[in-house]
């Protein structure tokens, strides 16, 4: 069953740094089989609640190989740039 990492940018403090992060992540990702950015901080329509400042959403083949991208050390080694320039949450959430 597919599963999903979101993560919901609430605030961004450096963007030149968060572009400098998101080239250091992709190829994190790009390792992992079966994972996809599906989205990746588009255009966003406020529909309901607060509208976070970005959205990103990679798809992998399972909960497990979710969180094993997201504990290697490989992400482990670029996380840190994210979370320092920038303010919201993530989640792993199972698919259908």
């Amino acid at each position: 069953m597919p599963a999903y990492f979101i993560a919901f940018r609430d605030k961004m403090h450096d963007a030149a740094r968060y572009g400098a992060y998101a080239q250091k992540a992709m190829p994190t990702i790009a390792a992992r089989p079966g994972a996809k950015v599906i989205v990746g901080n588009g255009a966003l329509t406020k529909v309901e609640g607060e509208l976070p400042d970005g959205v990103v959403i990679i798809e992998f083949p399972d909960v497990a190989a979710a969180k094993a991208w997201y504990e290697s050390d490989a992400y482990q080694a670029v996380v840190g740039e994210r979370l320092a320039v920038t303010e919201g949450r993530a989640v792993i959430v199972e698919g259908l």
